[in-house]
């Protein structure tokens, strides 16, 4: 339980539902500076869960996992950066810490390794096989399937999203009728640790040996255009903030982490139809989402057809997802999509279920450079 809206609702549906519910907070971060505006590390969202769970009638208990969440979830946010990557914490949270750690915890504190949160998710079940499936939420303004791409079917039949068929006003209307304080509480929008939403200041400040020297802009063909601060505070597709004036707009399309260099170019270099994933998940085992003549390239498949969406906000691309050794794939894409970013996931829908995902790997976008800059 946050203190949000969100995690209010799914436990005043769980405890209707008749349930025995147990409300648990994680104490993640401890943030140094003063926020801009509140985020879900803060003391007042830890009150707001403990006066919710008293409004319902439930425990209200306080996990300290602070240690893991700086191990797991903030050091490879730090990593990724220092890497010329772009990390998404929110996927890497919900895999190792709430659908992870924290049920580990609450079997061994309260008996129980249910785990209910207020994702805008579904879980469905195959009446043949078993397997549990991974739906989006009814809401396409809400939906968060995309954040949930990693979980296993263990964890899977280990969850329960309580807003997956609910529409977020539909969820504010029933905090306000139950007479929770929180129904118009305002969503945090940045990453919970990093209250002014200043990623580059937030390593300056906490992991100063990682932020990276500073170095040169260059052009696709090697010709410095000036100094960046550092490849850390860089990402594909950046056009703001850059502090160089050239008469018409650059992007960011290349990090070159070899060369401490930042590749800029224009909007149109930004534009790429094939990119390779790793660590790739499918939320079935692969004999029920993939068929055998579809299993990697030169053996007669082609690949298997579906939509693959490259950020939260990306609206989705048709493509050919070819599984390969390793546990990574191959997406190729009917169109050419704008801004795929190394580090972040691409996450494989058929129709509205999640069949997978992985991580997009940095290597062959800045080689589409490198190549010609030797």
């Amino acid at each position: 339980m946050s203190g949000g809206v969100d995690s209010s609702v799914s436990a005043l549906l769980l405890k209707r539902s008749g349930l025995e519910v147990i409300g648990v907070t994680m104490k993640l971060w401890d943030c140094f500076k003063k926020p801009l505006r509140q985020t879900c590390c803060s003391s007042n969202d830890t009150l707001d869960a403990a006066r919710v769970c008293g409004h319902l009638r439930i425990p209200h208990h306080v996990l300290d996992v602070r240690e893991a969440f700086r191990k797991e979830v903030v050091k490879y946010f730090v990593r990724e950066y220092s890497r010329g990557r772009t990390p998404n914490p929110c996927i890497k949270c919900n895999e190792t810490l709430k659908f992870g750690l924290l049920r580990e915890e609450c079997k061994k504190i309260f008996g129980t390794d249910i785990v209910a949160t207020g994702h805008y998710a579904r879980i469905g079940q195959d009446g043949e096989n078993g397997c549990y499936g991974l739906l989006k939420g009814r809401d396409p303004n809400k939906d968060q399937s995309y954040f949930l791409w990693t979980l296993t079917q263990e964890q899977l039949s280990k969850s329960i999203f309580p807003l997956g068929n609910l529409t977020k006003e539909e969820v504010r209307r029933l905090a306000r009728d139950a007479g929770l304080d929180i129904a118009k509480k305002r969503e945090s929008q940045e990453v919970c640790f990093i209250p002014d939403d200043d990623y580059a200041g937030f390593m300056r400040d906490y992991f100063p040996e990682m932020a990276g020297p500073a170095g040169n802009f260059v052009d696709k063909g090697g010709k410095i255009l000036g100094r960046h601060q550092g490849i850390h505070a860089y990402t594909i597709g950046q056009r703001r903030g850059l502090g160089l004036g050239f008469g018409e707009r650059k992007y960011v399309v290349g990090i070159d982490l070899d060369h401490n260099q930042i590749i800029l170019g224009e909007n149109s270099d930004l534009m790429r139809t094939e990119v390779t994933v790793e660590g790739v998940n499918w939320i079935k085992s692969r004999d029920n989402i993939i068929p055998s003549s579809f299993r990697g390239e030169g053996q007669g498949g082609g690949g298997l057809p579906l939509t693959v969406k490259i950020r939260y906000r990306h609206a989705g691309g048709f493509a050919v997802v070819t599984s390969l050794p390793d546990n990574c794939a191959r997406i190729k894409f009917s169109e050419p999509q704008r801004a795929i970013t190394p580090g972040q996931a691409a996450v494989f829908y058929n129709g509205d279920e999640v069949v997978g995902g992985g991580w997009i790997v940095t290597k062959e976008f800045i080689s589409h450079y490198t190549d010609n800059t030797g």
